[in-house]
């Protein structure tokens, strides 16, 4: 516990846990979506369980670093590509991922009702099982990145927990707002497309900086943001201002 006597490891603490709250962002909307089709007396016990899940997940990966690091070693060659471990497991995310949001937009605007009452009621167990296998493919970046930047398990573990904490006081309000929006659960479907897609571009090799990723998701969320103010403001009639009398005396 020397750590925390060190003013570098409370710097990395703070730096991690702010991390992880981003990069667990995309996370966190599709537990959103998923957990929106189970009964809604399920939904809040679905989403606190979908992210103590997550949590585990991340720190399971954390305790088998050497593991996890494996998975960068070389398994067979693609066309010049050496294929990893992580490479097919980045690959299989994102391959779930466009799948998964393909099929809930299908849903939401062209599904019958009765499909959409026979999904609705999906297994609880489906459910949590399909947040817990997305999880392990959210969290290899996040461990990876958890490991960069700190030097003690034991700091990357606390930062976990602060973020998934944050995390879970902040889910129900974020599905909530979700649900009432059908254009923000768009919006976020297609976030989760395109973070699908540059799993799948980062599994084949080519390396897609989050920072772009994260710009369109912010810049199109603040968009809509603005539509959804203006939209609650009463329509204001346009006054036209009065013609001015010009007497011969004046002109």
């Amino acid at each position: 516990m020397e750590w925390i006597t060190q003013p570098e490891a409370w710097i990395a603490l703070a730096t991690l846990t702010a991390l992880e709250i981003v990069l667990g962002i995309d996370n966190i909307i599709f537990i959103s979506i998923i957990v929106g089709r189970l009964p809604k007396n399920q939904q809040q016990k679905g989403r606190l369980i979908g992210l103590g899940l997550a949590m585990l997940t991340r720190i399971a990966l954390l305790l088998s670093i050497t593991w996890v690091m494996g998975l960068t070693a070389g398994l067979f060659s693609v066309l010049e590509h050496h294929v990893t471990g992580r490479d097919l497991i980045l690959i299989g995310g994102g391959l779930f991922l466009l799948a998964k949001s393909t099929q809930e937009i299908h849903q939401s605007l062209e599904g019958s009702e009765e499909e959409k009452k026979r999904t609705s009621a999906g297994s609880f167990a489906v459910t949590m099982l399909q947040i817990a296998v997305i999880d392990i493919v959210f969290s290899l970046d996040s461990v990876i990145t958890a490991v960069g930047l700190a030097k003690d398990v034991e700091v990357m573990i606390i930062a976990i927990m602060i973020s998934i904490g944050i995390m879970m006081v902040a889910s129900k309000s974020i599905s909530d707002f979700v649900e009432e929006h059908p254009t923000i659960k768009m919006l976020a479907l297609s976030f989760l497309i395109l973070v699908g897609v540059t799993l799948l571009a980062e599994g084949a090799g080519f390396e897609i900086p989050k920072g772009y990723i994260y710009f369109a998701m912010a810049f199109s969320v603040s968009v809509e943001m603005l539509n959804i103010r203006l939209r609650k403001k009463p329509a204001t009639p346009v006054h036209l201002h009065p013609t001015m009398n010009i007497d011969g005396e004046n002109a």
